[in-house]
């Protein structure tokens, strides 16, 4: 019985699955002028966009 119920929770959510591949999570360090320390900026754009996040 569980088997069965895992694997049609796994059918139904193949569409998000599909949708979620396309995103990701871009880290970008900076560095201060001021203080020489590195911060981190993080988001999750779309995989298209990312070239921009970089620029």
């Amino acid at each position: 019985m569980a088997k069965q119920a895992s694997k049609n929770a796994k059918v139904k959510d193949t569409k998000a699955a599909a949708e979620a591949k396309v995103w990701t999570k871009v880290i970008k360090a900076a560095r201060s002028p001021k203080t020489g320390a590195y911060t981190f900026k993080e988001q999750i754009i779309h995989k298209d966009k990312v070239q921009e996040f970089f620029k």
